[in-house]
């Protein structure tokens, strides 16, 4: 894969971008200070003497040592830890018939976004891979300003009302008094939530699921969880919800992968999607709108304002509108991806609030967030939030004010400038608010009494899964409540969960030391496919194949399966007791890039068993073992050379299904490659 290839012209948000660069280093580049004073010495303070004290003279010691004190931000208080990335949105067709927004209303139209991935619960430096919460923020510099659209890789939340997001968030995060455990929710207090506020069920059933432990951002859904309207140049309004697709597929790690991988490689998922972007294998998303008629706004059991409630797509059907392609890394991690911000109030004309409790609650805290973060009212003059179009105000002062506004009149309306900047029409670009019917008394009450059904769509969801899932959800309920020192809300929890399922919950109380639940689940029997994880594309592209091999190898074999995994786009590392050439058979010379010491089996999706002599050949044998042992145990795919059957021995007369071999088989790297696209192999067991 040739990433220069691949890479597209600059665009206007690449050429604003471009003007704020800078490059520090290079022949002729002599360092300063920040007034632009040049340094003489920057590897020692000046001192009264060699041995006396250091002087406030010493101005390039303190404007250093200062700048380096001031250089953290406060973190975002829920997805701190995330990463940013740039690509482009290209739109399949007009979209005019719904929506006055211009970046969705003309076939092929291109709009520059930033994306940033990101987990709710940890901190800044936690691990990637945690059970949790993943958001999915897209930024569109659109023509008509920047719209700012805020995912999740699940389709509801958990809560039904913005008053609640504090007492999620405080119930989630690390305990107050030790601040343990980071990074997970497997502690009593979110549990003692959960079971106190029983709106959650839903999507505490994804969260749970494979869903909750992506395998990559590139193979990760996201669902804008709240209901938006669209409007079109002629005023008349849809109701929409949004989804990205990847093309790749939603594929996810088994709980046992995550927890590891989350002490081996913290920084995993960020380093998958580099090395994708690195060698050309652009990250592909695909953007859905499902739409329901302003009409039909109580036509359905569930409602459209309710986000905890799922719209079934059997139902309400996914339409794909364009496509979003990742395709650059930012240049400075902490300029653009640990200053951006997003705001779901930060909407384009024809996309509009709906009576969403959640959203409506959601237009505040984003950008109040942002204010104290940045303690400036101009974080939007930066470089990754700052929008491509023109922007005429009369917004003033604040910190960091780097914009010179030479205007007299600052104010409207005016006079003196001609009642200039002048408000726009909806027909010039202006956004107008739709003009909404609204009535009833001021009250605190719930939108409808459907958003007091809590379980029957988590039984959906329970009913639509398959049993592998199943099992696996049973095992991640299990591992988060069994962390639960209080026996009183394991009960509770039992006691909640016997609404979605009733052999769900006598199965956790036999496992947690709790009696069996006394009610039963609620009335609930159909089901929906498209629940199902495992009804998704599989392909071998982009998928991670770690090569076990020693010297003596069968030169001509290796090489046609790299060859092979180049041509398909299979990532793979040749991993040997130590870096450097390995030597086959018959002079064939390959670089090891990986050892067994700094690599591990859970950290691929696929072995390719190649074997081979070693100078310690006891240590080899028993990586490699090692490496096949767990490759097999979380079901992945091996290939094995015809130098690798021995490490096989210790399987035999177990299940081999997905384990692929090339002694007398003329179709083995096709039979391999396929094997590498299922990605597991659950019949094993």
């Amino acid at each position: 894969m040739d990433n220069e290839k691949n890479k597209r012209p600059m665009d206007k948000k690449d050429e604003q971008l471009e003007k704020y660069r800078r490059k520090n280093t290079g022949p002729g580049k002599k360092m300063t200070d920040d007034t632009g004073v040049k340094v003489s010495n920057d590897q020692t303070t000046l001192r009264a003497g060699r041995r006396g004290p250091g002087l406030w003279q010493d101005f390039h010691f303190y404007k250093k040592q200062s700048h380096f004190d001031r250089e953290r931000i406060p973190e975002k208080v829920v997805h701190a830890r995330g990463f940013g990335v740039y690509g482009v949105f290209e739109n399949y067709k007009s979209l005019k018939h719904l929506t006055a927004a211009h970046f969705l209303g003309e076939a092929g139209r291109q709009t520059s976004v930033f994306v940033r991935f990101s987990n709710f619960v940890g901190n800044r430096g936690s691990k990637d891979t945690a059970v949790d919460i993943r958001g999915f923020a897209t930024k569109f510099y659109t023509e008509e300003g920047n719209y700012d659209m805020l995912a999740l890789q699940f389709p509801v939340f958990i809560l039904a009302d913005g008053m609640k997001f504090m007492d999620v968030t405080h119930a989630a995060k690390p305990n107050p008094k030790v601040h343990i455990p980071q990074a997970t929710t497997a502690h009593d207090e979110f549990w003692d939530y959960v079971a106190n506020n029983q709106e959650s069920a839903h999507m505490v059933m994804w969260l749970m699921s494979m869903r909750g432990r992506p395998r990559s951002w590139r193979m990760m859904a996201g669902w804008p969880i709240n209901t938006f309207i669209l409007i079109n140049e002629q005023g008349n309004p849809t109701f929409v919800r949004f989804k990205w697709t990847p093309k790749l597929g939603v594929h996810s790690l088994l709980l046992d992968e995550a927890n590891i991988i989350g002490g081996v490689d913290p920084d995993f998922h960020r380093r998958d999607i580099v090395e994708a972007i690195q060698k050309g294998a652009y990250p592909e998303y695909e953007l859905g709108m499902q739409l329901i008629d302003y009409e039909d706004e109580f036509k359905y059991e569930f409602d459209v304002l309710d986000d905890t409630k799922h719209w079934p797509e059997e139902v309400i059907p996914v339409q794909p509108v364009g496509k979003m392609t990742l395709d650059r890394l930012v240049d400075n991690f902490f300029a653009e991806e640990e200053q951006s911000a997003f705001d779901p109030a930060n909407l384009v004309p024809g996309i509009d609030f709906s009576n969403d409790p959640v959203l409506q609650s959601r237009a505040f805290p984003y950008r109040d967030t942002e204010l104290h973060r940045h303690h400036s009212a101009n974080f939007e003059n930066l470089p990754v939030n700052k929008p491509i179009v023109e922007r005429n105000y009369n917004l003033r002062r604040s910190y960091l004010r780097h914009r010179i506004d030479v205007d007299n009149i600052h104010y409207h309306k005016n006079s003196l400038a001609g009642n200039t900047p002048e408000e726009a029409t909806f027909e010039e670009g202006g956004f107008v608010s739709f003009p909404e019917k609204v009535e009833g008394r001021i009250t605190r009450e719930v939108p409808s009494d459907s958003f007091n059904d809590f379980f029957s769509q988590a039984r959906l969801f329970w009913n639509s899964i398959s049993d592998i899932e199943k099992q696996d959800l049973l095992e991640t309920f299990t591992f988060h409540l069994q962390y639960v020192k209080s026996k009183s809300v394991r009960q509770q929890n039992v006691e909640m969960w016997a609404n979605v399922d009733r052999g769900m919950a006598c199965y956790l109380a036999e496992q947690l030391g709790v009696e069996p639940p006394k009610n039963n689940h609620v009335s609930e029997s159909r089901s929906y496919p498209s629940i199902s994880q495992l009804n998704t594309p599989h392909s071998a592209y982009t998928q991670k194949v770690g090569i076990l091999i020693g010297n003596g190898f069968n030169g001509a074999e290796v090489r046609r399966v790299m060859n092979m995994f180049e041509q398909q786009g299979v990532f793979y590392d040749i991993i040997s007791e130590k870096l450097g050439v390995v030597t086959g058979g018959d002079g064939t010379q390959i670089e090891a890039n990986e050892t067994f010491l700094t690599k591990y089996a859970v950290l691929y999706d696929s072995l390719y068993v190649v074997g081979g002599r070693g100078e310690n050949q006891a240590k080899l044998n028993q990586d490699i073992m090692e490496f096949v042992r767990v490759a097999y145990k979380y079901y992945k795919s091996i290939g094995v050379a015809t130098t690798g059957s021995p490490y096989i021995r210790k399987v035999d007369g177990n299940n081999l299904a997905g384990v692929v071999f090339a002694a007398n088989n003329p179709n083995f790297e096709k039979e391999f490659l396929a094997a590498i696209a299922k990605q597991r192999f659950w019949n094993r067991t």
